[in-house]
């Protein structure tokens, strides 16, 4: 499986890519997006705003289900992937990359450290999550 290694990831899928800068930017894992089947439609509820971890801040809706968009680090949503509002496939054909969905500033980077690291989190996909 495509997991990339500077990446860290939650229990609920969501990846973050630490841009160096305080910000990062968070998407759903090739695994979630692969579950979900082909995803349809991609929303947030309001599309900047102060996120603390672990906040629902959004859905993902495929042909299968809806599934929930959780916050993996508090900070503040200060940008929003604009080409998923045409283009929501991306999360299924590339959802590492051209499938990000947000970039949050955030007010605690040592919750970065809470996150799976790779490998971590591929021993928590074999174990079944």
């Amino acid at each position: 499986m495509d997991i990339p290694e500077n990446y860290r990831f939650s229990d609920d899928h969501e990846w973050t890519d630490d841009q160096g800068d305080g910000t990062v930017v968070v998407g759903i894992s090739h695994h979630a997006q692969d579950a979900l089947g082909d995803i349809v439609f991609v929303e947030l509820h309001g599309e900047e705003g102060v996120l603390e971890q672990g906040d629902d801040f959004g859905v993902v809706e495929s042909v299968k289900t809806v599934s929930d968009l959780f916050a993996p680090v508090s900070g503040e949503v200060v940008a929003f992937n604009e080409a998923l509002e045409d283009e929501p496939e991306l999360v299924n054909e590339d959802p590492y990359d051209r499938g990000w969905i947000v970039k949050i500033k955030m007010s605690d980077p040592s919750q970065l450290e809470e996150l799976m690291d790779a490998e971590e989190y591929e021993a928590f996909l074999t174990e079944g999550a």
